[in-house]
């Protein structure tokens, strides 16, 4: 695999993938939507261009949430593994949960999303800028 190949699968491995290509503005998002979507602190997500997210087998295995007006969020629906979400006004991108990625990364989170909202048992220690809302260009 070259520096932007990427592997990944769900907990059960029912659902495979391939990214073939750069994962852009990886960001950790602490709004209550996500906490709750990823029963933890926060989510970590990146941007992958649609055509270079393939799956490998499985996605007929995947079921889907409209978790607001034209964004669906995908999981294995056998082990509730969250793989992507998809948003109707931008069918050119795909955002993919980062933890569901074996293969090392190269690229590295820029921002921390929603601190303001951040679950209050929760300390932000690291150097990545926070955003009250979205990160600076979204």
């Amino acid at each position: 695999m070259t520096a932007h190949e990427y592997e990944g699968s769900c907990l059960c491995g029912k659902v495979r993938f391939v990214i073939t290509g750069e994962i852009k503005s990886i960001i950790m998002c602490h709004c209550s939507q996500c906490r709750k979507a990823q029963g933890s602190a926060f989510a970590t997500n990146g941007i992958v261009d649609a055509k270079c997210f393939t799956f490998v087998s499985g996605e007929d295995e995947l079921t889907g949430y409209e978790t607001s007006a034209g964004k669906t969020r995908y999981f294995c629906k056998h082990c509730g593994s969250p793989i992507l979400s998809k948003v109707l006004s931008k069918p050119e991108t795909v955002r993919v949960r980062i933890g569901t990625i074996s293969s090392e990364i190269v690229e590295r989170p820029s921002a921390h999303t929603f601190a303001s909202s951040k679950a209050n048992w929760e300390d932000i220690e690291d150097d990545i800028p926070q955003f009250k809302t979205y990160e600076p260009g979204r």
